[in-house]
């Protein structure tokens, strides 16, 4: 199923079942415990980031091809930072340049996001995707300045800002993607594609993650866990970065999920 979120004419959020012509029917009940798909044309007045995460757990370092462009040392094990719910974003929406708190380096970050659907503690990498309800496009976007000088030496601080995790457009649940680490990802900058791998390429695949994220630890439905991302980041290109500036867009795009495109701006201030 294509699961999307949604605010109909009066400003209500619903969910819905995205159809093969692009049309929707509303979903009712918990996405998390088999939602029934009704009758009802969805009446979708905007798109939404398709779940509200209860947590957002990221991986960092975890594209082979990514570490030897930072040349970064391959880990041992998944690199976890996290990110506030505050970083949501929806697809259209902006990406918010910081003013108050000021960043000069902002970078973009394509990455595959996993939704948990069901609570998992000590799971083994042999039943890690039974609970998974699905996945979805996500940008880690980064403050480079703050994650890398400015934050005392971790770096949650430059991940941490309003709007620096849009997630969307659809979350594609797991019966219609059976493995995770075969799909080819991108990202698209104001027209110029920077970013093309394959999630093969992760050294810690979806199944690994889960298996560590879950060791005495218990993910609730809803927690959103992103993977890494892979090489092209904006902070590695030569001869010089390539930040996010205002009036870009950015589009995000994961085999068989579809394109998450948002757009830049300043911070109001």
């Amino acid at each position: 199923m294509k699961i999307i979120r949604y605010l109909d004419s009066a400003g209500r959020a619903h969910y819905g079942s995205e159809q093969p012509d692009g049309s929707a029917l509303r979903l009712e009940g918990d996405i998390y415990a088999g939602p029934r798909v009704t009758t009802d044309r969805a009446d979708v007045r905007k798109l939404l980031a398709p779940v509200v995460p209860a947590q957002i757990l990221c991986i960092g370092l975890n594209y082979r091809q990514h570490a030897e462009e930072t040349k970064a040392k391959i880990p041992e094990r998944p690199i976890l930072f996290v990110k506030g719910i505050n970083t949501l974003q929806h697809p259209g929406d902006p990406i918010l340049i910081p003013q108050h708190l000021r960043s000069d380096e902002v970078d973009y970050e394509c990455e595959l996001a996993v939704v948990i659907g069901k609570a998992c503690k000590n799971v083994t990498r042999a039943t890690a995707l039974d609970y998974v309800l699905g996945y979805t496009c996500a940008n880690d976007v980064s403050a480079r300045d703050h994650q890398i000088k400015l934050g005392g030496g971790q770096w949650c601080r430059g991940k941490f800002f309003d709007t620096f995790a849009p997630l969307g457009p659809r979350l594609v649940t797991t019966d219609e993607i059976p493995n995770p680490n075969a799909l080819a990802i991108s990202t698209t900058l104001s027209g110029v594609r920077v970013q093309g791998s394959n999630t093969a390429d992760m050294i810690f695949d979806v199944p690994a993650i889960i298996e560590y994220l879950s060791g005495s630890t218990t993910l609730v439905p809803g927690t959103v866990i992103l993977t890494g991302t892979p090489q092209g980041v904006g902070m590695a290109t030569k001869p010089l970065p390539r930040w996010l500036r205002p009036g870009d867009s950015v589009t995000i795009e994961i085999e068989q999920i579809g394109a998450l495109t948002n757009p830049v701006a300043l911070e109001p201030v």
